[in-house]
């Protein structure tokens, strides 16, 4: 009875620790001041339903200060959903067990190519600020997304025109594979 009432007084002040903690506000090093980038945090992530990235431009002229950060954007979007289309792709040819698994995969990564690029057009920007420097340049903040469904839309429509790789190709499976690399990415983000 001695060692439960120990036990429960150990576990509760090790609750209570840990709750304090958390609530403890973090206090920034000393000589250092925090910086609120617009655009970006935890708002900004990508989800289990959008892929997002966000970037910054710089120019004299407020036009090429969009352009720049919509570039970088783009560019990080597009990196992010080939490494994500690549695992899923990987996983999806695993699980399917084919004869013809190498000319699957190539076939997958050259349609991943074209879909990346063709989707980037679905593209919605979900936060955008504008400020001028102290020099007068113009920096551009900006956040964009993609709908993962649409992205998925986009690859069944193009794998289901692929008479190779329609004879092998399982939507619902395909999908199912997707939303779990998308929960994967969401919960890493957290």
């Amino acid at each position: 009875m001695k060692q439960l009432f120990r036990l429960s007084y150990v576990v509760v002040a090790v609750a209570a620790i840990l709750f304090a903690g958390c609530k403890a506000k973090q206090k920034t090093p000393d000589g250092e001041k925090e910086v609120t980038v617009p655009c970006s945090g935890p708002d900004f992530f990508t989800s289990d339903k959008a892929f997002r990235s966000n970037s910054i431009g710089e120019s004299m002229d407020q036009v090429t200060s969009k352009k720049k950060a919509l570039t970088n954007a783009r560019n990080e979007l597009a990196q992010s959903i080939q490494t994500t289309v690549k695992t899923v792709t990987d996983n999806y040819t695993n699980s399917r067990s084919m004869n013809r698994k190498e000319e699957l995969e190539q076939r997958f990564e050259q349609l991943n190519r074209e879909v990346v690029e063709q989707t980037l057009s679905g593209v919605r920007t979900i936060c955008e600020k504008l400020v001028q420097t102290k020099d007068g340049n113009y920096k551009t903040y900006i956040a964009i997304e993609l709908s993962a469904d649409a992205l998925v839309k986009q690859y069944n429509e193009r794998l289901s025109k692929d008479d190779r790789l329609k004879i092998d190709y399982d939507y619902e499976k395909f999908k199912d594979t997707f939303d779990k690399e998308m929960q994967k990415r969401a919960q890493g983000n957290n």
